[in-house]
């Protein structure tokens, strides 16, 4: 009983995080439809604010710690990489990305082409208006953000084009001149919009440490800096975790009693939400899994299990870069992946995998279509399925990003921007569902990573002791148990055999 007891105890103990979020989820669901029955949903934007208060301080404490941790990480984890490990990391885990994203973009169409959620619908809804832009616009913004021109003002700020509407006038002076003018003959602006630019960060957080990398012993103070900053993110990050189910149970009750219509899920948009369920569920659950299974010749279950505290916690806050602390925590300290792998691979997967998201688009897109009896041949499939999946790397990991690249992918069909507004009523839900796929994914494929460069990683580390200088910095150590971990621990003079025997026993 004793021994049984204890068992229970660490198990409850080592799980309690993720038991308490999975508590406030539900409870948060309760409480939000509780008080939308006190009111029969008749609640003010100022009341509704004051239940999502709670909520919003812990969005604001954890989106707070996002830069620094990204910077520090990736910098951190490359410096200390050899150059030629951190390419074929890098080079893995972009081609596991691609892949990963490009399965959910062809799950999307083909569930989409195949249910037709929008066949017989009518799209008689009101519209909102939607910022005009062009399929080109939006991936020469990409670019850009890409090369941020000032690094300060990239952790407030993106750029972003601006089409400027011809005046009536100019209208009439083309219609006498027979052209008609669409969004290319608009006038070109930009302007530099609240958010910070996570992808311009990480391009230089990539090449700060491919620099410091190649500078070897002159730029170890630099890189025992950023890994000191690293140590300390994390240690406030684990403050922060603690407050999620907190945060998560306001955020979802707010959601709920926001809501116009809980019965809308079962009305007109029913089928697209089912179908995008469908597919998030068939990628997440089945094919991504799949991936890793194949590749690491293991059951994924408890890989994906030990990562429930992250799918929760990116189901409550519906933010990628925000569950980022809580998806390193879990796959660094449960899954055991090298925190070599980890620092380097994560931030840039909350970045640009966002595999939902580009399920969504896909999806939508072509909902939409067909809400409108726009037909549809093989080449627009084609070019829905490349601009989703574009779209979705430069969605920010933020909550309801997708909504703005949707306006790209749209285009791409031919439709209007303003149709976004047909998805309004059910996009929250689906926000928060597709950023779960978004982690657990980013999750998995770090595992693939760290399964496929483990043995690279043992033999830096055999290198380094065999020449007598590991100083490697104490947050980058090796996972427990592994072979780098056990010769680091060996006593000096022990030859590599016998500690490939201590291994096998």
């Amino acid at each position: 009983m004793g021994r049984l007891g204890a068992k229970v105890k660490s198990c409850v103990s080592g799980n309690l995080l993720t038991f308490l979020t999975l508590v406030a989820t539900v409870g948060g669901t309760v409480f939000g439809l509780a008080l939308r029955a006190s009111r029969d949903g008749d609640w003010t934007n100022r009341e509704i604010m004051y239940v999502a208060y709670p909520g919003e301080i812990f969005l604001q404490m954890l989106k707070g710690l996002i830069l620094p941790l990204i910077v520090s990480s990736i910098v951190a984890a490359i410096g200390s990489l050899d150059l030629s490990l951190s390419g074929r990391i890098g080079l893995r885990a972009i081609l596991y990305y691609a892949a990963t994203t490009v399965t959910a973009v062809l799950t999307g169409i083909f569930l989409t082409a195949v249910i037709r959620p929008g066949e017989g619908g009518t799209a008689g809804m009101a519209v909102n208006s939607t910022r005009k832009t062009t399929t080109a616009d939006t991936l020469l913004d990409l670019v850009r953000s890409m090369f941020p021109p000032n690094l300060v003002q990239a952790c407030v700020a993106q750029y972003q084009t601006v089409l400027i509407e011809p005046t009536p006038e100019e209208y009439e002076e083309a219609a006498a001149a027979g052209k008609n003018l669409t969004l290319t003959d608009w006038e070109v602006s930009g302007r530099f919009v609240s958010g910070s630019n996570t992808l311009g960060l990480v391009i230089f957080s990539v090449a700060m440490g491919i620099t410091l990398a190649k500078m070897g012993a002159e730029a170890r103070p630099l890189i025992d800096f950023f890994d000191s900053l690293n140590a300390a993110m994390l240690t406030m990050t684990g403050w922060v975790i603690w407050i999620s189910p907190i945060g998560v149970f306001f955020l979802i009750g707010s959601k709920i009693i926001a809501m116009e219509s809980v019965s809308v899920m079962a009305g007109q948009l029913g089928w697209y939400f089912m179908t995008v369920v469908m597919g998030l569920f068939i990628h997440g659950a089945i094919m991504t899994p799949l991936y890793f299974a194949v590749i690491c010749r293991k059951l994924p279950f408890r890989y994906m299990y030990n990562m429930a505290e992250a799918a929760t916690t990116a189901f409550g806050t519906g933010s990628s870069n925000a569950c980022l602390p809580v998806t390193m925590k879990c796959v660094e300290e449960k899954n055991k992946v090298d925190l070599r792998i980890s620092k380097f691979v994560l931030p840039i997967g909350a970045t640009i995998n966002m595999d939902g998201t580009a399920l969504y688009e896909a999806v939508a897109a072509i909902f939409i279509a067909q809400l409108r009896r726009v037909p549809l041949g093989v080449g627009k499939y084609l070019a829905v399925s490349l601009t989703a999946t574009m779209a979705s790397i430069g969605a920010a990991g933020i909550p309801q990003a997708g909504l703005v690249t949707m306006v790209m992918v749209l285009d791409t069909v031919g439709l209007p921007a303003d149709d976004v507004s047909i998805i309004l009523a059910v996009d929250w839900l689906l926000d928060r569902l597709r950023t779960t796929v978004n982690v657990t994914g980013d999750a998995l494929v770090a595992g693939i990573v760290d399964h496929l460069s483990r043995g690279e990683l043992d033999e830096v580390d055999r290198r380094t002791v065999a020449e007598g200088a590991l100083r490697r910095p104490s947050s980058l150590r090796p996972a427990p148990g592994s072979t780098a971990a056990m010769i680091e621990l060996a006593p000096v003079g022990q030859d590599e055999a016998s500690v490939g025997l201590l291994g096998k026993n």
